[in-house]
This record gives C-alpha cells, sequence and structure tokens, in this order.
C-alpha cells in the first residue's frame, strides 16, 4: 500500500464496465490507479473514452509492462477465460489480491463451467481459492480470500430479492418465474455483434430462452441457499436502453404465508444493507432510480390469485451488477467503509 492507498490496476480499462470501475476508482480516496490496461489503444488518455474522467491517470498500456511488486489488487474486465489465466501466472505474489468481472471464478465446479462456457479452465487449483461474492451476502467472510468472484448482473437482481426467502423456506419453490430486462450495455461494445434483430433501438428482444448462461450461477446459488430443490423459469430480455435492469419474479408462497411475511423477511434482512431498498408493499417501480448507482430497489406486490405474488428488483447492471459491486466487494477486503467512492 502507498500511504494508506492501495495500488489497482483495472485490465479491460476501455469496456463499458472498466470505463465506469475508472470512473469511481478515481474519486475514491483510498485507491491509487497505479496502471489502465487494455489490449487496444495503447497509449490513448482515458478521457478520450470517458469524458467524465477528469482526474489525470495513466494512459492505456499493456498488461504486460506492470510491475507487479508494487500492485495491490488487479481488476479484471475481461473476456471469459483470460482472467483465470492472468491470476494463475501472479498468485504466488502474496500481497496480490484479484476482483475477477468474468464468469472465470463465479462456477464452483470446472466441469459445469466448461460445459456452460465451453473453455476449460486454467486454474482449477484456485476455484477454491475464490468466493463467489454479492457483498450482502458474503460480507462476513469476504476478507478470508483473495481472489474474488463478481457475479453477473442477472443474478445479481435477482439473488437480492430471493434468498432471504429461500434461506426462510417461505416458498413454494417448483414454481418460480423469472423475467428479467436489460438495457444492451450489458452485452458489452460489441453488441451489434451478438444481437441482429430488426429495429434494434425500437425493441424488446427476449433471448436465452432454453440456456442462458448466468442459469450456472442461479442453479449454484440456489441450491446452496434453498432447503428445498428450485425450479425455475428464467428469461431475459434486451431494451433499447443503455443500462438499467429490472427483474419481475413470480413466486408462490406456501399455504398460510401472507405478502407481509414475505416484505418483512426481505425488510429484515436488507436494514442494515447500506445499498438495498425496500419500497411499501404494492408499490410500482422501474429501474429508473437506480440508473448510475450502485443500489437495488425491491417492491413486493399482489396478484389477483391468492399465494401468488410478484416481487420486482431493480439494478444498474453496470454499477451495481458490475463495477460498483467489485467495488464495494473490494471496500470489504480491505476494511473501507462499505459505501466509500459509491455514494
Amino acid at each position: 500500500m502507498s500511504h494508506n492507498k492501495i495500488n489497482v490496476i483495472v485490465a479491460g480499462a476501455t469496456g463499458y464496465v472498466g470505463l465506469d470501475l475508472v470512473y469511481y476508482l478515481s474519486k475514491h480516496p483510498k485507491v491509487n490507479i497505479s496502471y489502465l490496461c487494455a489490449q487496444r489503444n495503447l497509449g490513448k488518455d482515458i478521457n478520450f473514452f470517458d469524458k467524465r474522467v477528469s482526474k489525470k491517470l495513466p494512459r492505456i498500456s499493456d498488461l504486460k509492462k506492470v510491475k507487479w511488486n508494487n500492485i495491490d489488487l488487479i481488476f479484471l474486465s475481461l473476456p471469459n477465460g483470460e482472467a483465470q489465466k492472468i491470476i494463475q501466472k501472479n498468485f504466488h505474489y502474496k500481497h496480490l489480491k484479484f476482483i475477477d468481472l468474468s464468469a472465470d471464478f463465479r462456477i464452483r465446479n470446472s466441469n459445469k463451467y466448461k460445459s456452460w462456457y465451453s473453455i476449460n479452465h486454467k486454474a482449477k487449483n484456485l476455484i477454491n481459492k475464490s468466493i463467489y461474492s454479492i457483498p450482502e451476502f458474503t460480507k462476513d467472510i469476504i476478507k478470508k480470500f483473495r481472489i474474488i468472484g463478481n457475479p453477473g448482473c442477472y443474478p445479481t437482481s435477482i439473488q437480492m430479492a430471493l434468498l432471504p426467502l429461500f434461506k426462510k423456506n417461505l416458498l413454494n419453490t417448483k414454481n418460480i418465474t423469472i423475467d428479467s430486462k436489460s438495457g444492451y450495455s450489458g452485452a458489452g461494445k460489441n453488441y451489434k455483434l451478438k444481437f441482429s434483430h430488426k429495429n434494434f433501438y425500437a425493441s424488446i428482444y427476449a433471448y436465452g430462452i432454453e440456456k442462458h448462461r448466468h442459469m450456472s450461477e442461479l442453479d449454484q446459488e440456489f441450491k446452496k441457499y434453498s432447503k428445498t430443490n428450485v425450479q425455475y423459469t428464467f428469461n431475459p430480455h434486451l431494451l433499447p436502453t443503455f443500462r438499467g435492469i429490472l427483474s419481475s419474479i413470480y413466486i408462490e408462497t406456501k399455504k398460510k404465508i401472507k405478502i407481509q411475511e414475505i416484505y418483512s423477511c426481505l425488510k429484515k434482512f436488507h436494514s442494515k444493507n447500506t445499498f438495498v431498498h425496500l419500497h411499501q408493499i404494492n408499490t410500482p417501480m422501474g429501474s429508473g432510480n437506480v440508473l448510475n448507482t450502485n443500489n437495488c430497489e425491491i417492491s413486493v406486490c399482489k396478484t389477483r390469485y391468492k399465494n401468488k405474488i410478484v416481487i420486482f428488483s431493480a439494478i444498474d447492471n453496470l454499477v451495481k451488477g458490475a463495477s460498483g459491486q467489485a467495488i464495494q466487494n473490494m471496500n470489504l477486503m480491505y476494511n473501507f467503509k462499505e459505501n466509500l467512492g459509491l455514494k
């Protein structure tokens, strides 16, 4: 550490998530950005990509130029398969910590990782040395780990609403429907190559219908928190808006469990979670309030049918769904105030 600040690297600094990371870290009072790394645009100023960044920062450089002895933490905002190789190569630096924003350390089983991502894991020996970390569920144990698997955006919005209910065994876990809608930034800067549907900026598009990669995270974490097997349908949609996620989660409560108990369970669990806000029962809501914040808003609403409830959960996919959550994890790892740099 340098003068009570930690020296950090952002790898993948010019992607949508990378730019948000740089923006928030540049304002963080306990962070010194030592390197901004990317494969292209070497030598350019980060301000060329993001006018929000007014602070003088290192120019874009190659990761090969890094002097690792002086680095405390690296954020890896890279394509799946890349972070595992970098972490494997540099894990021997005992002081060095890693926050991976790809899927490389989200899935605890390397065979399942391969089946979902079609990549052979290059750091199987390190999976058990990492933690999948939504901070609201891991803040008591995160300091034990040097490798953080930062969760996906859809799974973050969904788990914030469902995991506390699974823990208390309040739901019929055989009948859950999850309808999630995201801004197109979730697909990265190459979104036009990934999604070729007509009228892109004026339409909604459903995709990943039978098998979306984020289901692997949901399967894993639901099994960890639920006392019974969870059967759910998950369908993501792309919206013609840049950022934000709204997940609509349709649940069936166990007999005699009323909506007030669902609300109270979530309210109690999240009462000390700085970034989570629960609306009053039956409050309509969207993603508007959470854009460009690390906040999660949740609303529990009645339907016309007894014992059937819809829970809305909204986050910014680039912040609470990625960069902000990564910084929140960093704050906890280093004993900083949890919301430092994220207010």
